[in-house]
């Protein structure tokens, strides 16, 4: 299935936020996630199923200061 990750196109086979996460490499990465500009909290991705053409914003919290 072909989504939009981070304005870039990327080929997954998972059908659920959580486990394309897994795929694209964030694994237990504490990120944010919104799928087509909806926030999707930790507790709802393994529910949350994707569909062809979806939009997933992943944003990783920065350090510094």
């Amino acid at each position: 299935m072909q989504i939009m990750v981070n304005d870039e196109t990327k080929l997954i086979a998972s059908r659920f936020l959580s486990e394309a996460l897994i795929e694209l490499g964030y694994g237990e990465t504490k990120v944010a996630t919104a799928v087509d500009g909806v926030f999707v909290p930790r507790s709802a991705r393994g529910a949350k199923a994707l569909e062809e053409g979806a939009r997933l914003e992943i944003l990783a919290p920065m350090q510094g200061g």
